[in-house]
């Protein structure tokens, strides 16, 4: 880690961290976008695909506002979370909307990530007073919150409910029930 003697200089390694996230979104979405079986789903991640290149230039813009020129610092974080996700995009072994609900888990986890980071960033800029680099932070802040909320719509109303209907269809074939997981499953 960088020598972080001030809250200027821990601003600069935050931005340098995001913007290394959000370059390496532009690898993983495409990727997800294929994946997904659900069309709503596979459109979202094309969507914040795009999403995405504008909220590296709007980091750019951020950077180039306080006086520092765009650099990446390696985001372990972000790619501990692609890497995690990489078997829902492999989805070797999986029915396809049990696949989509775990490339949604997935992707939330990267939301969350992204909405805390920006957020730290956001205030950083805004204690600083660096206003329009603030602005561009809360821009992107908002989308991300956007992002999240969307998946969650998409995973409660399509793909976690045909995910959910797996279960019973496994259930009629192999004769088990509702309360006989219950039981099994019963604390004592």
């Amino acid at each position: 880690m960088t020598n972080l003697a001030s809250l200027h200089d821990l601003f600069i390694e935050q931005l340098q961290d995001l913007y290394d996230a959000e370059h390496r979104l532009i690898e993983a979405l495409p990727k997800m976008a294929d994946a997904a079986q659900d069309e709503n789903l596979s459109k979202a991640f094309r969507d914040h695909l795009k999403e995405t290149t504008g909220h590296i230039d709007r980091l750019e813009k951020a950077f180039r506002s306080i006086g520092e020129e765009p650099k990446r610092k390696t985001c372990a974080g972000i790619k501990g979370l692609i890497a995690e996700g990489e078997e829902f995009v492999k989805g070797k072994h999986m029915k396809h909307p049990v696949q989509d609900a775990g490339l949604i888990a997935a992707a939330q986890r990267v939301e969350h990530y992204e909405i805390a980071g920006y957020g730290c960033v956001l205030s950083y800029a805004q204690s600083m007073g660096h206003d329009v680099a603030a602005k561009l932070l809360e821009q992107t802040l908002h989308e991300e919150k956007n992002a999240d909320a969307l998946l969650s719509g998409i995973a409660e109303n399509d793909v976690n409910p045909a995910a959910q209907d797996l279960n019973e269809d496994e259930n009629m074939r192999t004769g088990a029930t509702k309360s006989s997981y219950r039981i099994a499953g019963a604390r004592t």
